[in-house]
């Protein structure tokens, strides 16, 4: 259940892995314009939704790394009440302040500005899916904001989550 409070980790590529966002020298990210997109929009996205805090996160030439925490239970404090109330997205039915919601945004907040910066409208700018995983412990996040943070230095051997199989 990608709703519930708790760390995540996410990874979120580039439309066939495209170096979109800017270039590593000396083992050091470099953003270009369009970074700077990308790391403004993940910026607002902690000010647009209440229920979110933000961890550690890289942005790559080719991929974004992110850890969200939802800090306000099942993610659906702003939604009106119903007879039944629903933590798992379903087809056209978001959940919000879930994972997936929270990711959807993001990337079209991206999209859309990196579009029009490039004059390209309706150009992909992302992937379709993007990793998402569950942090279960202390031991788990620092490890994986080390993994974050040291991701431009390794960026030639890293595939965890680059959408290398």
């Amino acid at each position: 259940d990608y709703s519930l409070s708790g760390a995540y980790f996410i990874t979120i590529c580039t439309y066939n892995n495209q170096p979109l966002f800017g270039e590593i020298e000396d083992g050091e990210m470099h953003l270009n314009g369009l970074g700077m997109i990308v790391q403004d929009e993940w910026y607002k996205t902690a000010v647009v939704r209440a229920e979110i805090e933000l961890g550690a996160s890289v942005i790559m030439p080719d991929h974004f790394h992110g850890i969200v925490w939802i800090v306000d239970g099942r993610g659906t404090a702003h939604r009106a009440p119903t007879n039944v109330i629903t933590t798992h997205e379903q087809f056209g039915k978001p959940v919000a302040g879930s994972i997936p919601t929270v990711v959807r945004g993001f990337k079209s907040a991206v999209t859309r500005r990196v579009n029009i910066s490039r004059d390209t409208t309706g150009a992909p700018v992302w992937q379709r899916n993007y990793y998402e995983n569950i942090i279960c412990d202390e031991r788990s996040y620092l490890e994986i904001g080390r993994y974050i943070q040291d991701n431009p230095l390794k960026c030639e051997t890293d595939s965890l989550f680059s959408g290398e199989n």
